[in-house]
């Protein structure tokens, strides 16, 4: 209840009165838990017990963050929203979708519904096959990017849904040119969870709008039962390996926090991260001479950036070359399966499938095999 109290005592005095005699929803009503994560922590959705409409609550949704609240109303049958609803108003399902980031597509394709799907953002960069094959006749187009987006198309596609991508907080230029064409949008911040499953769990809310709750809620129990049992496996005898990550970017080497997404899925596949001084909700620049020591010290390097091949890897620093883990060739990247601009579907289908991309990094770890899904060895 804490979550909704500045909602309500934002709203229940217009209400009182605006909404009395109403047949709509009101929204001190909507208290009935409908779907509670069970990993993420950035949204919540309610029903007033009423009728089929819900309330769904995001939470912090860009980095910086702090008491951001957003709220989307979910129509459903007849119901109608409160004339003093502050936040977007969508009805239930929706047929056509505006994803502006990768992941917002592969949310939809894993509960089989990328068919809703009328726009994104940054096309050649879009692995899923359905779009890739609907783009081709126009059934799927590209929006634009950030701010460049193409308003007049929007205007044109009249979409049911918007779902925006903030870095560091909200594009009131786009968010105030949706509102005055009418289109309902929604801030999505499934990147700021630091769970791998938390990060899966925002397909829920995809299949919420589709009239899918228990499809989804089924599809993500089903991701997290393989995912569970791949973590429990037990280990190898031997110690843990230790795993350095990235490459530097304009003679700075960023780091990732220890309690960031992707050291929560080497720890869980049975690896150490070789940095521990970063406890931080953000990654940090390491000085070179510091991250080489870091990488001579590692037996795995994972997630090299562009590079395809070792000789790519070596020729940004003549000094990896002589490193051990380049060596042994025991460098991987996240880049299998790209599309030929370079979008990586690591970033796209990876996040809902934590469980796959897990098993990548046990089989990495374990040395018997090679990955099969979304890494590859560099030769």
């Amino acid at each position: 209840m804490k979550r909704f109290s500045r909602l309500l005592l934002t709203f229940s005095a217009a209400l009182a009165s605006a909404c009395g005699g109403s047949s709509g929803p009101v929204l001190s009503d909507f208290t009935t838990e409908i779907y509670t994560p069970a990993y993420a922590s950035g949204f919540d959705i309610r029903g007033n017990g009423n009728n089929a409409s819900t309330l769904v609550s995001i939470r912090n949704p860009w980095q910086g963050g702090t008491n951001v609240e957003q709220h989307l109303l979910i129509l459903r049958d007849d119901a109608k929203a409160p004339a003093d609803f502050a936040g977007q108003v969508v009805k239930a399902p929706v047929h056509h979708v505006v994803c502006m980031s990768s992941s917002h597509v592969a949310m939809f394709d894993a509960i089989g519904q990328a068919k809703r799907i009328s726009g994104v953002s940054g096309i050649d960069y879009i692995s899923n096959p359905y779009v890739r094959e609907h783009r081709l006749c126009g059934e799927i187009r590209d929006v634009g990017y950030d701010t460049n987006l193409n308003f007049e198309l929007l205007a044109a596609m009249r979409p049911d849904l918007m779902l925006l991508y903030g870095v560091t907080g909200e594009n009131t230029i786009v968010t105030g040119k949706l509102r005055e064409l009418g289109i309902p949008y929604i801030y999505i911040g499934d990147y700021m969870e630091e769970s791998p499953l938390g990060k899966a769990e925002w397909l829920v809310l995809a299949a919420e709008l589709c009239d899918l709750r228990a499809a989804g809620a089924d599809t993500l129990q089903r991701i997290a039962r393989d995912y569970q049992a791949l973590k429990a496996h037990p280990a190898p005898d031997a110690p843990r390996p230790k795993v350095m990550l990235n490459t530097p970017y304009r003679d700075t080497w960023f780091l990732p926090s220890s309690q960031s997404y992707m050291i929560r899925l080497i720890e869980d596949a049975g690896g150490e991260y070789v940095y521990t001084k970063n406890d931080s909700d953000t990654s940090v620049a390491v000085d070179m001479e510091e991250a080489y020591l870091l990488a001579n010290a590692a037996d795995f390097w994972l997630n090299v950036g562009p590079c395809n091949t070792l000789a790519e890897l070596t020729a940004q620093n003549p000094k990896f070359s002589g490193i051990p883990v380049v060596r042994s060739r025991n460098v991987y990247n996240n880049n299998r399966r790209q599309t030929p601009a370079g979008g990586s579907d690591f970033w796209e289908s990876g996040v809902v499938r934590p469980d796959l991309v897990l098993r990548d990094l046990r089989t990495i770890f374990s040395g018997d095999s090679v990955p099969t899904c979304y890494y590859k060895r560099l030769e």
